[in-house]
């Protein structure tokens, strides 16, 4: 199937994939009167004595608000908010089919941080979540970090932490084919950007001891000095604790995982070659990953995993989101913290009976029901035994 002619056709056809339908009905005067006025007074002076009513009255506490300003789209980079509106509108009908959560598209036209912060504040009264989708970095950072710190509603990018989650849930099943655990294995990371920014601090939260990130310049470290800006002066406090300099080649000799969330072909057959036995390879890059799944089997790679759905142990993001805010929601977290991610990622994991786990099977279906419900009941478990909820 030619997936672009057809999404053309579909968005055509249906003119979008959203609309607006009533949980209520209204075909008759006393409908009307009760759903809208005067009986729709009597739930607004609820609210009014006491906002936390507004979970019991409305759809708030279902609802999430997709907010993007556009800058950095897929892989098609800074498109502006009407041509993310697509993806803004998928996002929406995912979190309605796999985790049965409402979601609405909020497409912010300005690429300052400091209004896209003030836009979701100023709507934040309408939803019980944020997720925030395809913001650049190193803006993505800033708003997230002061949207969590000034909001009591659950922020959560997608782009970050959603990769992070399912990369971790990989990497957990994988670790038992190959026999290794968390604190003894060496990671490389290549693209340290939003996501890759994201995977490194879960990672290390999840037990990982040794990372090494790259970029286009090379190995960070903190006296490259080249290109070690924002959010990389941080990484380089974190990550290659022997201060190792060079460039990816020097880096995955000997590691145990590579992790690309960069450019397609950025791993060589012969990079891939000289890792160490039992290598685990999670070539993210889309729509070609860093490396070719056949060439990366061909030079020795045990388990590979990339972002496509073509090839097996898909990393898609709707193994996480969906769940993560089902769960937040569903206790009125104030907040999606760190050990509610890692509970996100056990779920996953934890998806895959042993029987079932083998090298070709380290990820379930995004077709599977039972992740999301899975990921769902961890997260607000998590939740409760770190003092987030609120009910």
């Amino acid at each position: 199937m030619d997936y672009y002619e057809k999404a053309l056709e579909l968005h055509a056809q249906h003119k979008g994939k959203l609309e607006i339908t009533s949980t209520v009905p209204l075909a008759t005067r006393d409908d009307l009167s009760t759903a809208y006025t005067p009986g729709v007074a009597q739930p607004c002076k609820k609210i009014h004595q006491n906002p936390a009513d507004a979970y019991t009255y409305t759809t708030k506490g279902n609802m999430v608000a997709v907010v993007t300003n556009g800058t950095a789209v897929l892989g098609l980079g800074n498109i502006g908010p009407a041509a993310a509106l697509p993806v803004m509108e998928g996002k929406s009908i995912l979190f309605k089919a796999f985790g049965g959560v409402n979601a609405f598209p909020i497409c912010l036209d300005t690429t300052d941080p400091d209004e896209v912060i003030k836009a979701v504040k100023l709507i934040a009264p309408g939803f019980g979540g944020i997720n925030l989708e395809d913001i650049a970095s190193p803006d993505c950072f800033l708003i997230e970090e002061v949207l969590e710190r000034e909001l009591d509603i659950p922020v959560f990018h997608d782009d970050q932490h959603g990769t992070a989650i399912v990369v971790t849930a990989a990497l957990i099943n994988a670790l038992k084919i190959t026999g290794k655990t968390m604190p003894e294995i060496k990671v490389v990371l290549n693209g340290p950007g939003a996501a890759g920014t994201a995977i490194i601090k879960m990672l290390l939260a999840a037990g990982v001891k040794n990372i090494i990130a790259c970029d286009e310049h090379g190995i960070l470290h903190k006296n490259r000095g080249v290109g070690i800006l924002h959010h990389k002066q941080m990484l380089c406090n974190i990550t290659n604790q022997q201060g190792i300099s060079g460039t990816l080649s020097n880096a995955v000799q000997g590691a145990d995982v590579f992790i690309g969330v960069s450019v397609g072909g950025a791993l060589t057959p012969a990079m891939a070659a000289s890792m160490a036995p039992g290598a685990i390879v999670f070539a993210m890059a889309n729509p070609v990953p860093e490396i070719d799944y056949t060439l990366a089997k061909q030079a020795g790679v045990r388990v590979m995993a990339t972002g496509r759905s073509d090839m097996p142990n898909q990393v898609n993001n709707v193994l996480a989101f969906p769940g993560v805010f089902k769960g937040a929601l569903s206790v009125r977290a104030r907040d999606i913290n760190s050990e509610m991610k890692i509970a996100a990622a056990h779920a996953i994991a934890n998806t895959i009976l042993p029987q079932e786990l083998n090298e070709e099977n380290i990820i379930p279906s995004a077709f599977n029901p039972q992740v999301a419900q899975n990921v769902a009941q961890a997260v607000a478990q998590a939740a409760r035994d770190t003092g987030v909820a609120q009910a």
